[in-house]
């Protein structure tokens, strides 16, 4: 472990409290967005729901999973889930500085800081996405490859495959960052002349564990063949091209300006001064994965940007220590300014998102719907709702009503109509809705990724069965319709 400078206390100092700031600022951050729906996803599961027959929903097990057990130790409040997202957030953070610790105590923990300010800054809809909730598992694969490298011994393997396959489960495109890591396992091996087959072998059978055990929980609940229908016809066909913006989005955050910079500059001083090792190679592997995993979603959403981001977290501060301790002003002075720059940024975007008026409005209506209906959906009845993520299910969530069908969200009954897949969709609605009538629906204004109250006209079977509904009540943004 390198002895701390003071140029690395500086920079740890004004982390902190920039840190300890936004965390107290976010300290109200409600319950919000995408992470309701996979909470109400956990009770249903909880409450003997099968996953995928159940509930149409194009996520991996290991996000149910998760939630189950953030709803079971914090339950379903809103201070729950902050409890839940901080814990989260500082392991996150301790396995960064973990990448870091051979560049100094210091920088270590400065860049567990960063990744903390990182997530804060976002605001209250980040809390809990399913690619934040990733990032621990990546971390933990890249440290296990990079400790075996550095010592010898498997065991490092094990648990650092074990841990990037619990990844595979809550986003496949993980599967990309394993094979990454095997390559350079295989390779670190032969140069070492062991055998590399048995190496990448064990890396690569200990990834395996997870999802095996995952996929024989989902088939004894008896959701596999649901499963497997969602993913390869409709999620793989349909949903992963579904959304794509018009043009590139990521530079948006300029803040990802100060950070590349840094990066850049960070491994560049490691390959110049020759002192790139495996652990180097790792970190820049989850770079490389980082900016695919963006990239191939397609979708231009900033969240797509955690594992990204945890992995820039460890290469701005890999080479602080090294850097200063000999004197190298020319490259420590642009990679310091580099951090204090995105800092600033990140402090000023933390300011914006911790009081954005949108997720207030969007509290308000989930507030509003559950007064809507409160005290009128008694045993055996259900409730339907038309929406995405403005509320619907969340509201469902807080008054533990159950809906008719499977159908969580309704975007994908407006896309590629013309496809068989599409049609399945609306006539399993129709048979589910037919079989277990809602005694209210809901039917949201915004959807995604178009919307507008005008868009059941687009969908002659559902405009049908709401001529045996009335409008009950218009909230702002939705209108309840009851039998």
């Amino acid at each position: 472990m390198k002895r701390t400078s003071a140029a690395s206390l500086a920079l740890l100092a004004p982390l902190a409290a920039l840190a300890a700031w936004l965390a107290w600022r976010s300290r109200g951050w409600p319950l919000v967005h995408d992470a309701p729906i996979m909470h109400y996803i956990a009770w249903r599961l909880g409450e003997g729901a099968v996953p995928y027959r159940d509930l149409f929903d194009m996520n991996f097990p290991g996000v149910y999973l998760l939630h189950r057990a953030a709803l079971t130790v914090f339950g379903a409040s809103d201070a729950g889930f902050r409890a839940f997202d901080l814990l989260w957030l500082a392991g996150t953070a301790l396995c960064v500085g973990a990448l870091v610790a051979p560049g100094g105590r210091a920088a270590a923990a400065a860049a567990g800081l960063f990744f903390a300010v990182y997530h804060l800054a976002g605001g209250a809809w980040q809390a809990g996405q399913r690619d934040f909730l990733l990032c621990p598992f990546l971390l933990l694969g890249a440290l296990g490859v990079a400790r075996w490298a550095e010592h010898g011994v498997e065991w490092p393997l094990l648990w650092g495959g074990a841990a990037l396959g619990a990844g595979l489960t809550i986003k496949p495109h993980a599967a990309l960052l394993a094979a990454a890591l095997a390559a350079l396992v295989a390779a670190v091996a032969r140069r070492r002349g062991r055998p590399a087959g048995i190496a990448a072998a064990i890396f690569a059978m200990s990834a395996l564990v997870a999802p095996m055990l995952v996929t024989l929980w989902v088939a004894a609940r008896g959701g596999l063949a649901a499963w497997r229908e969602i993913v390869f016809d409709y999620l793989l066909p349909f949903y992963a091209r579904l959304g794509r913006p018009a043009e590139w989005t990521m530079w948006r955050w300029q803040v990802w300006i100060a950070i590349a910079a840094g990066v850049a500059l960070s491994l560049g001083a490691a390959l110049w001064r020759r002192r790139f090792t495996a652990r180097h190679a790792a970190v820049a592997l989850g770079l490389g994965y980082g900016v695919a995993h963006f990239a191939g979603q397609g979708k231009g959403w900033e969240y797509h940007l955690y594992p990204l981001a945890a992995f820039a977290a460890v290469a701005l501060f890999a080479e602080v220590e090294p850097l200063v301790a000999a004197r190298r002003w020319a490259g420590a002075l642009p990679l310091l300014a580099s951090v204090a720059a995105a800092a600033v940024l990140l402090g000023v975007k933390g300011a914006e998102a911790s009081g954005a008026a949108w997720i207030a409005e969007k509290e308000r209506r989930v507030s509003a719907l559950v007064r809507d209906l409160a005290g009128r959906v008694g045993p055996g009845e259900y409730v339907q709702v038309l929406d995405t993520t403005e509320g619907g299910v969340h509201a469902l969530l807080r008054l533990r009503a159950v809906q008719s069908t499977k159908f969580l969200y309704d975007f994908h009954f407006y896309h590629d109509t013309d496809q068989w897949p599409i049609h399945k969709l609306r006539a399993d609605f129709a048979a589910e809705f037919d079989r277990r009538p809602p005694k209210f629906l809901v039917l949201f204004e915004r959807s995604w990724p178009a919307g507008g109250y005008q868009r059941v006209d687009q969908w002659p079977s559902l405009r049908l069965r709401l001529r045996g509904y009335r409008v009950d009540r218009r909230g702002a943004g939705y209108i309840v319709y009851a039998r």
